[in-house]
């Protein structure tokens, strides 16, 4: 089960809708083995498309190593789908390698960037198996 806090949440939620029609993508960081998503970290996505995500490879890089001076893990991964439900593609599967990680999926097919209906998922793959968990929000 994914438990985050309402903040996070909405600040993901945001920044869905911030990015769309393209995909938006980021990172929340814990304290490594705790499994607590703490530090929000919207990233920049280098492919500016609506059907696909990547991650700068500078940024993320850079990202990485400020986690390791920090002690930290990406706890969740997560980024949106502007057109289709939030369920992880093909390609999203093929591209998880972090398998500790919460990959959250936010989809804006109903909303763009107004406010208004969306889904919020959050699921671990690991080795290509996808399993979809339980959301917990909690206040924060």
């Amino acid at each position: 089960m994914l438990t985050i806090t309402q903040e996070l949440h909405d600040r993901i939620v945001a920044h869905a809708r911030a990015d769309h029609p393209d995909e938006a993508c980021g990172v929340i960081a814990g304290p490594a083995g705790s499994g607590r998503p703490e530090r929000f970290i919207p990233m920049l996505n280098a492919a500016r498309s609506p059907t696909f995500y990547e991650f700068d490879s500078t940024d993320l890089l850079k990202l990485y190593r400020e986690m390791d001076d920090r002690d930290e893990e990406p706890v969740v991964i997560y980024h949106s789908h502007t057109a289709t439900e939030a369920y992880p593609s093909r390609t999203d599967i093929s591209y998880a390698n972090e398998p500790g990680a919460h990959y959250v999926l936010v989809s804006t097919a109903d909303c763009g960037n107004e406010e208004g209906p969306f889904q919020f998922r959050s699921f671990r793959i690991v080795d290509g198996e996808v399993s979809e968990e339980e959301v917990e929000i909690i206040p924060g």
